[in-house]
């Protein structure tokens, strides 16, 4: 078998076999394969596509290129919930204890924010202390002590996708669907779930801009999982104005500990609640969705999803009075309200360029190199569909640098269209 006859094969859209598709993987991290001929299949992928069988083949090739995380002496079934990235998206930090109030122990491995989409482990080091470097052994002992853990990927599972990744950032491959599904699933396998949610985002703010395109992308993923033997559930959630009202990592992180009081933004709230009651659907703690998002709705009610909140910071290091008085959380230098410029409708609030102007201010990173600033960020004060008087508050900027708060303003107010006449409102979920 040689490398260039697998190449070749894919670029006249011939189907690899998965012993072709193994020995390439095989060769990729043993160095066989060299860098340009890896950025051929990748080309030669994005442009001809993969069934549904060669994709999880070349998931699962990659995903048995290290680690492969067991978690079946600790929990009777191991879930995990994946979101494709988006603006505002904090529902981890909120859904996890929710559903570790109910009973259902979930350990979680996220990762950082790149570009507009922010990540969930700069929200969460926010909180001085929190610990996102768990050992294995220190990750599944918690999981089995306090039924909950989110930490970083800090065994070696799948290396080669993020070799692979990395040359796709760098050859315009990233945007190929096989390539995005293979990528999201393998890490998820590896890390020993054996039932994933998938949050799957389209709009403006989002990798998937379509709803076609998300469909096409959720669908690729649930056949792998299903391929793979693994129970997998996708929703399509909108992207097409921020998550909640809080951009930012320590502001997600005040928002998300809000919601779990019983406060915080509705659609923020109603996300998670959704979300946390297909988990314990798929977690087998309820049998059907009703009966679950009753469940969620009493783990707030009655404080204990705040509580596992609590034991989750405690438990990997950080400083739980920040959580219990949010009023702790470094606060921006400067905070500037802007003000509607005129009587309307919220017609629209580009969720991309506000999170864009989030990385300006250091929210978030242009390289993977950058540092964070977890002050900074918007609290944008309307939804889609809001009725707005001129002068009223329409988003609030928090920054430590001026000049970056004055290159923002314009951005942001922008990002913000009005109509006349009434808009309807956006819907959370698409199917």
């Amino acid at each position: 078998m040689r490398v260039v006859d697998i190449i070749i094969k894919k670029r006249d859209k011939g189907e690899l076999t998965l012993e072709e598709i193994e020995f390439f993987i095989k060769g990729f991290i043993s160095g066989d394969v060299a860098d340009y001929q890896a950025s051929a299949f990748a080309m030669a992928i994005l442009l001809n596509g993969m069934t549904p069988r060669e994709t999880t083949d070349l998931t699962l090739s990659m995903a048995h290129s290290g680690q492969m995380l067991d978690l079946s002496d600790v929990v009777d079934l191991a879930v995990d919930k994946h979101s494709s990235g988006g603006v505002g998206d904090k529902t981890s930090i909120a859904v996890l204890p929710i559903v570790a109030a109910c009973g259902l122990p979930v350990g979680k491995m996220s990762g950082r924010g790149l570009g507009f989409s922010g990540g969930t482990l700069d929200k969460l080091e926010s909180i001085p202390g929190y610990r996102v470097d768990l050992t294995t052994d220190e990750f599944k002992r918690q999981l089995k002590e306090k039924g909950i853990v989110l930490t970083g990927q800090s065994l070696d599972l799948a290396p080669a996708d993020g070799k692979l990744y990395a040359l796709r950032d760098v050859t315009g491959t990233v945007q190929s669907t096989p390539l995005i599904a293979s990528s999201i699933m393998c890490k998820k396998l590896a890390a020993g779930a054996q039932a994933i949610l998938l949050d799957v985002k389209t709009g403006n703010g989002a990798f998937m801009e379509t709803l076609d395109e998300a469909r096409v992308l959720a669908n690729l993923m649930v056949d792998i999982g299903k391929l793979a033997g693994r129970e997998v559930v996708a929703l399509l959630s909108d992207m097409n104005q921020p998550l909640g009202y809080a951009v930012g990592n320590s502001l997600e992180v005040i928002e998300a500990v809000e919601t779990l009081k019983g406060a915080g933004p509705d659609d923020f709230r109603e996300h998670c609640l959704h979300v946390s009651a297909h988990l314990l659907v798929l977690g087998k703690r309820a049998t059907e969705l009703f009966e679950a998002r009753t469940l969620a709705e009493k783990a707030i009610a009655d404080g204990s999803a705040f509580e596992k909140l609590r034991v989750l910071v405690d438990a990997q290091g950080g400083d739980v009075s920040f959580v219990e008085d949010t009023s702790r959380f470094e606060r921006a230098k400067y905070v500037e309200v802007i003000e509607s410029p005129r009587d309307g409708y919220l017609a629209e609030v580009q969720a991309r360029s506000v999170g864009e102007a989030s990385v300006t201010l250091g929210a978030g990173r242009a390289k993977k190199t950058d540092t964070v600033d977890h002050a900074v960020g918007f609290v944008i004060h309307h939804k889609i569909g809001d009725q707005v008087q001129k002068g009223e508050p329409l988003f609030t900027i928090h920054a430590n640098d001026r000049g970056a708060l004055d290159e923002v303003r314009d951005v942001v107010l922008a990002a913000h269209a009005f109509s006349d006449s009434p808009v309807d409102r956006l819907p959370l979920f698409y199917e």
